[in-house]
């Protein structure tokens, strides 16, 4: 064979490329590629550096490497690159690598197994892992085929303060069903990566979300990718773990865990190895028998050693156990902030329902009834809210599906989440045949296994449990009480099945029911379910036992369980209800009189302390019990600003809980003109969640200023926008405020316009501003630090993009200290200098800077004293700069000659889209100015004339411009002294012009004339929105002639013709206009 048929191999080695056709090649090494080749990826990953040397070694003893292969393999660059290197050598002389293979299977035994096993291992594992994820969740298949990289879960900085301590759904309410305010998306594909390029993968990662949010389907959902190997194939295993499965042990050590997760034969070798990447996933902590104390749990690293669940857990957490493995846990917000912040490395939070969320929920799933189903849950926000949990926006939407379904006007649609949950339930509730017996045995057998489960904190039960308080056979017959409310969930890697409640808020309402019922005849504490207690003899001696107990439970666990128990006592409630567990009428009314009392006197009771997320879940219970009317006055007096000296007692409870239910606080908590020290004290922690608060007009004092400093500070704070306006703050006030500016990452908006913070105070200020990276807006006091601070953040990312200084005397010296910041900041973007006494000589300072500004985009001077000098100032700025959009010049001394050299620079500029030049004394002259302007102008959309003599002349000339000019959409011409002449000539240019929207004639003299004319235009006129007549002697023929533009035109949408005379008769003629062809349009007469 010649030499140039072959290709070197190692000196004298050589393929021969003719000696076989490929096709026979490549079917030979499918049927032996070799035991080198088969396990070379694993070779590469067990195979360390010192182990490396010594596989080196002997293999250059054995003679089965030269001194140029050693030499070959040292200078090969990282160790898996060596390793690929040595498995290349060895194979030419020995493809099955037996001396490899001898000599790891006699010196490296674990290693040899681990290399051999490794793929029957992992295979074995996957298959049984995919088999249990499709049999448990038949829809994840579909996931997994259809796999997206949508956010799964948000990045958090950690658990905050509220989920440390409250129920989860009085952290959806608090919360007003959003999620954290800080949170970043986050894919299950990214969850275990590094996020950057510095940074690593992290050991352990902890998943926060509310019962019902979808933590375990997450689980699921990533199991089953991961089988498919659509994300992470570099983890070699992943063993999922239910912590109810934990809860039939006393104790485990690590060794029994992994044999009871990882029954295949071999798999100790992959999770004890370092080598391997292996996930533990622990999911449902609070499902735990005994809490996580990672302070008393004792500390081993022997995995023999037997543990308590929650201390072996602990142990495997701090790294004691298991160093290497990677840890995904999941678990309630309460208990996942028992783990220490030092020991987690990423914090996420499944994300709420959004309102789109729950839309786009309701057509998926509700088809025929989501527009109505929709309608009921805005009307409700209570519900709406809460329906931002998935588990309970299931339960909510599917019971008023139901309902609206069956179309009887004598089944009102449930307003309170008892009645909500009633129907849920019992659907045949909403039938006349309601087969009573059989709702009592099931709330005496399900209701009591619910109630004395939830004071044991416990979810999931197994068969013997349901047997002792004598529930239903298993699994339950379909249409019974148990079908609806119970599922079975079965462990991951056996056939041992518990059962659970479909969501732990149905589990509450039974125990209210189960409380319920048994109070009416119970005779000792319900509370001790064999221990001795003393008698308790009625249903109000009881209720007040239940209120006690939910004020001493931790974690508010009691909370929901109570609002259930009232909300058995509303009237519609009683109604569903009152009969089939046999409560008269009259027994109801005592009752729900009782119980009023006792949540009223217990709200009021706490009316001298801070406001607790328990009097607020006191107030729900009352609206629950569907007592309102101390929550609908205290909502009449926040909607019309009444609220000044009432916030004492409990009305601050009350006020706490409309802020999370009202619509009134839905887009803006208005608290102006009410507060005082000590009502804000009491407010303070309910303020933390509002995210716009207007505290105007109140008189802050500086101990209510350190309150509102520390509010800022708070980390749970969510407020974004704060107006503190004219409520008397001083300099020494506003230190708190500006010390919570350093830490504060929420608020964007701050308004303290109409204070007394002078000098000192605004240096405070400003010293915090320049550390403040989040404020884009401000309304303040302006001065030489104020200015610095605009200088300090030229340059920057980050700074002040909106200030308002009006009404501050700035005059021309502090025009002139705001020109030399202007110079250098390109940050602001708004500015706002409205009634500062700033003339020509300041005016020329401010222009001189706007010529090399590139940053402000919206200029405000009314009500200043430029006059024509200055004017001129501003027509050479505008030459030159071309970023400012919006230019407001009203109420200054321009005359025709000032707005003469402006228009001239417009027919140049194409950035300003808005002029507003109202008041300045104009005549026709000016008018004719810009009106050639407008010729030539493609950038402005709105121009602002009123209140100028520009007489028939001028609107003529303006009309004129109309006709050619395409993007003026608003021209704004009240009081203009325009005439039949005026109105004429628009008329006839709104014939041609099909781009103005907006055209105010208001305060003019157009007469019958002008009216007969625009009725004719607005015939064939196509673009006009908005027309405005009010005040111009119209007259009973002017009123007929535009309802005859009425009928003609349906683009119209608003026409104003108040004050023009028209009378009853004209009036009703442009109503018979307005009914019959322009029904969208709206006509102020």
């Amino acid at each position: 064979m010649e030499r140039n048929l072959q290709i070197p191999w190692q000196e004298d080695c050589y393929m021969d490329l003719k000696s076989s056709s490929p096709k026979s090649v490549t079917r030979n090494k499918m049927e032996d590629v070799g035991w080198l080749r088969k396990h070379q990826k694993m070779l590469q990953r067990c195979i360390s550096g010192p182990l490396l040397v010594d596989v080196v070694n002997h293999m250059k003893k054995q003679h089965q490497l030269s001194a140029e292969g050693v030499g070959l393999i040292q200078g090969t660059g990282c160790l898996e690159d060596k390793v690929h290197t040595l498995v290349d050598l060895l194979y030419v002389s020995d493809p099955q690598g037996s001396a490899l293979r001898e000599y790891l299977q006699c010196s490296h035994p674990q290693v040899y197994n681990l290399v051999v096993l490794y793929e029957s291992v992992v295979q074995h594992q996957k298959d049984a892992l995919l088999q249990v994820v499709r049999e448990g969740n038949k829809s994840l298949t579909e996931q997994a085929a259809n796999h997206t990289t949508d956010p799964a879960l948000l990045l958090v900085e950690g658990v905050s303060d509220l989920q440390q301590r409250e129920h989860d759904l009085i952290q959806v309410l608090v919360n007003r069903g959003a999620g954290p305010l800080r949170g970043r998306p986050l894919t299950l594909d990214r969850l275990l990566a590094s996020l950057t390029r510095v940074s690593i993968a992290p050991r352990v990662t902890l998943t926060v979300g509310v019962s019902g949010s979808g933590k375990s389907r997450l689980v699921g959902q990533f199991v089953h990718l991961w089988t498919l190997g659509k994300i992470y194939p570099e983890l070699n295993l992943v063993y999922p773990v239910a912590c109810w499965e934990l809860s039939n042990f006393e104790r485990l050590s690590v060794e029994k865990l992994l044999r009871l997760k990882a029954p295949h034969e071999n798999t100790d070798l992959i999770l004890s190895s370092s080598v391997c990447k292996v996930l533990l996933i622990f999911d449902g902590l609070e499902e735990l028998r005994s809490p996580l104390d990672f302070s008393e749990a004792p500390v081993t690293s022997d995995p023999r050693r037997e543990l308590l669940i929650s201390d072996l857990i602990t142990n495997i957490v701090r790294g004691n156990l298991l160093p290497h493995a990677t840890l995904w846990l999941l678990s309630r917000p309460v208990v996942g902030a028992k783990v220490p912040a030092g020991l987690v490395d990423r914090v996420t939070e499944v994300p709420p329902f959004s309102r789109t969320h729950i839309q786009e929920y309701l057509a998926n799933t509700l088809k025929n009834t989501s527009e109505q189903v929709w309608a009921h849950l805005s009307s409700q926000k209570p519900l709406l809210l809460l329906c931002s949990v998935p588990g309970i926006c299931h339960i909510v939407t599917t019971t008023l599906s139901r309902l609206v379904g069956v179309d009887s006007e004598d089944i009102p649609l449930p307003r309170t989440l008892t009645e909500v949950y009633a129907h849920y339930c019992w659907p045949q509730l909403s039938s006349t045949d309601v087969p009573n017996e059989s709702i009592r045995k099931q709330i005496a057998t399900l209701g009591r296994l619910a109630f004395y489960s939830l004071l044991r904190q416990r979810s999931t039960f197994s068969e013997p449990e349901f047997r002792t308080y004598g529930a239903d056979v298993l699994p339950p017959a379909p249409g019974t009480l148990g079908h609806r409310v119970l599922r079975c969930t079965r462990r991951w890697f056996s056939d041992y099945v518990c059962w659970r409640f479909v969501h732990s808020s149905v589990q509450e309402f039974l125990a209210a029911l189960f409380y319920y019922t048994a109070s009416r005849r119970g005779m000792f504490d319900l509370f001790s379910e064999s221990s001795v207690s003393w008698p308790r003899i009625g249903f109000q001696s009881h209720y007040r036992a239940a209120l006690q107990k939910r004020d001493n439970a931790a974690n508010a666990s009691l909370d929901l369980f109570m609002r259930f128990l009232s909300g058995l006592l509303s009237p519609a409630t009683g109604m569903l209800l009152g009969g089939a567990l046999g409560v008269g009428r009259e027994e109801q009314v005592t009752q729900r009189t009782v119980v009023t009392t006792l949540l009223r006197n217990a709200v009021v009771g706490s009316g001298g302390e801070v406001v607790s997320m328990h009097s607020v879940a006191t107030v729900t219970c009352l609206a629950e019990v569907q007592q309102g009317e101390w929550l609908r006055s205290v909502e009449e007096d926040l909607i019309g600003c009444r609220l000044r000296g009432k916030l004492k007692a409990g009305v601050c409870a009350v006020l706490a809980y409309l802020l999370q239910v009202s619509d009134a606080c839905a887009n803006e908590t208005q608290l102006s003109n009410c507060l005082d020290a000590t009502s804000l004290k009491r407010l303070l922690p309910q303020l933390l969640y509002c995210s716009k608060l207007r505290m105007e007009n109140n008189e802050f004092k500086d101990d209510a200023m350190e309150l509102l400093g520390s509010l800022l500070s708070a980390k749970d704070c969510r407020i974004q926008c704060l107006s503190l306006a004219d409520s008397s703050i001083s300099s020494k006030g506003v230190k708190p405020l500006s010390r919570s500016l350093l830490v504060n990452r929420t608020l964007t908006i701050l308004d303290l316009h109409g204070n007394n913070i002078g000098t000192r105070g605004a240096k405070t200020l400003a010293e915090a501003l320049k550390m403040n990276q989040v404020i884009t807006s401000l309304n303040t006091v302006l001065t030489e630090y104020m200015l610095i601070f605009l200088q300090y953040t030229s340059g920057c990312d980050i700074g002040v993009y909106y200030l308002s200084v009006s009404s501050n005397q700035l005059g021309n010296q502090g025009a002139l200290f705001l020109a030399q910041a202007l110079v250098v900041n390109h940050t602001l973007c708004t500015l706002s200098l409205q009634s500062n006494s700033v003339s020509d000589k300041g005016m020329k300072a401010l222009t001189q800077a706007l010529r090399s500004n590139r940053g402000l985009t919206s200029l405000n001077l009314r009500e200043n004293s430029i006059g024509v000098e200055g004017a001129k100032a501003i027509a050479q700025a505008l030459q030159e700069n071309n970023t400012l959009r919006e230019f407001d010049l009203t109420a200054n001394l321009l005359h025709d000659e000032g707005v003469t050299a402006i228009a001239e620079a417009v027919k140049v500029n194409r950035a300003l889209t808005s002029l507003h030049l109202q008041w300045n004394f104009m005549k026709g002259g000016a008018a004719k100015a810009l009106s050639q302007s407008l010729h030539s102008n493609t950038s402005i959309q709105l121009l602002d004339l009123q209140e100028n003599a520009l007489g028939d002349d001028g609107v003529v000339s303006l009309a004129g411009a109309l006709k050619v000019n395409s993007s003026l959409v608003a021209l704004y011409l009240q009081g203009v002294s325009a005439g039949n002449l005026g109105a004429v000539a628009l008329a006839d240019a709104l014939r041609v012009n099909q781009t103005l929207h907006t055209l105010d004639l208001r305060g003019n003299s157009i007469g019958m004339g002008g009216a007969k004319a625009l009725s004719v235009a607005l015939k064939t006129n196509r673009s006009l929105r908005s027309l405005n007549l009010q005040e111009n002697t119209l007259g009973m023929d002017g009123a007929i002639f535009i309802a005859t533009a009425l009928r003609g035109n349906h683009q119209l949408t608003y026409i104003n013709l108040q004050g023009n005379g028209i009378g009853e008769s004209g009036a009703k003629v442009v109503s018979d206009a307005i009914r019959a062809d322009a029904m969208e349009c709206v006509v102020d007469i």
